[in-house]
């Protein structure tokens, strides 16, 4: 048997890990298409503020560790799959023959369509090879722009205000993490950044990027005055990695569609992390999460089902936490709320604290938090058990922050 795993981050070492401890005869192959030892890519913004050193990107440690685990470790980029000859082609040109796929290819950044977008002194920041020139060209005090506020933009944030730059974030949508935040939780966010240095455009979009002085400059709309930057990083967004998957067969809707055992359509191939579009917690319905503890859990429930033992996933729960330079925010589940549910709101904005509960009959599907860290790991507890909350709704609806009585009430009680 052998099980050939596409991509190299956390879905993918996992998977082969769990492989090799599952189906220990077989033999496990690890295809990612970078130069690099497997890194994480949630790490690279504390390799930018300097807190480690590249080593500390890394998955794992020590010299040989995957070839002590019997893990063959390739460099190549996918071409193509055809399901009908369990044939995998490079884009060198070799082919690889496979008993099980699993396709964990990830996802690639994505450039607005402007004019100047390709010019020099743009970086994404997705791979340690754009980190490293982000490092070389952010000496403390220069000029950076940051395109995009969303989650991935204000991680990056966190860690070009540690390089000490002078940063200006410019984000087309109205307000910062516009799919993790409401009105009110992205404007508490934007107002601290502001008051930590940060200057912070929304409703604004870059119509142009060109060449000023050295470095860059960048036209917007609506008659705004353009501003200039030693670098512009741009965080506008990703899309997932399934080009190669052109007439295999295979189902890709937002990403690579897989039902409860990661399985895609097609016998034989499966899907996990950032490419798969899987089952979600609470709805069910198919979702892409792209964030690393799903992509973790994505590649040991597909491994175990990739070696013959039947392991059931019962979905993804959308899930951030975030620390924008000392503020955390957490969002979890339907946070939006569902047609015809209740909401519970505590907001003190000059304290920068905020607590939203969303509710679907008696039991929480989703909420927002800031400033609130004592609620974070109860709020998930209670999203992802949907324990019946029976009288203490009532009791949340008008006062959100004894979220702590009410799960320990119901936890407790539904345990005896």
């Amino acid at each position: 048997m052998h099980h050939v795993i596409i991509g190299a981050g956390p879905a993918g070492v996992i998977a082969a890990e769990t492989l090799r401890r599952s189906d220990a005869g077989a033999r496990v192959t690890l295809l990612g298409d970078e130069s690099e030892r497997p890194y994480s890519r949630m790490a690279i913004p504390y390799l930018l503020a300097e807190d480690i050193a590249e080593a500390g990107t890394h998955l794992r440690h020590g010299e040989g560790h995957y070839e002590g685990h019997g893990i063959e470790v390739r460099k190549g980029r996918a071409r193509s799959v055809n399901p009908a000859g369990n044939t995998l082609t490079l884009a060198d040109g070799d082919t690889l023959s496979y008993d099980r796929l699993l396709v964990a290819s990830g996802s690639h950044t994505v450039r607005p369509p402007i004019e100047g977008a390709d010019l020099g002194r743009i970086e994404n920041c997705w791979t340690l090879a754009d980190a490293r020139r982000i490092m070389a060209g952010t000496p403390r005090g220069s000029k950076v722009v940051l395109m995009g506020a969303g989650f991935i933009g204000c991680i990056i944030l966190e860690a070009l205000v540690a390089r000490g730059v002078d940063l200006t974030v410019v984000e087309l949508a109205d307000r910062m993490l516009a799919r993790m935040m409401d009105d009110s939780g992205g404007d508490m966010i934007k107002r601290w950044c502001e008051g930590k240095g940060v200057k912070v455009l929304t409703s604004t979009r870059v119509t142009a990027l060109g060449e000023a002085d050295g470095g860059i400059r960048l036209h917007l709309d609506g008659g705004a005055p353009s501003i200039t930057a030693d670098l512009v990083v741009c965080a506008t967004g990703v899309a997932p990695n399934v080009d190669f998957l052109e007439g295999s067969g295979v189902e890709i809707d937002d990403g690579v569609l897989v039902d409860d055992r990661l399985r895609t359509n097609v016998d034989g191939i499966y899907a996990a992390g950032d490419v798969a579009q899987g089952p979600s917690f609470p709805t069910g319905a198919r979702e892409v999460h792209a964030i690393q503890p799903t992509a973790s859990e994505h590649g040991r429930i597909a491994a175990r089902n990739m070696a013959g033992h039947d392991t059931p996933y019962r979905g993804s729960l959308s899930m951030n936490v975030l620390n924008t330079l000392g503020l955390v925010s957490s969002s979890f589940g339907v946070w939006m709320g569902l047609e015809g549910g209740d909401r519970a709101v505590a907001s003190d904005p000059a304290r920068f604290k905020y607590l939203r509960l969303e509710f679907d009959e008696d039991r929480i599907v989703g909420a927002l938090a800031i400033g609130l860290t004592q609620h974070v790991g109860v709020i998930r507890g209670l999203v992802q058990t949907q324990v019946p909350l029976g009288a203490w709704k009532d009791v949340l609806l008008k006062d959100p922050h004894r979220v702590m009585d009410a799960y320990l009430d119901c936890t407790q009680a539904s345990a005896a």
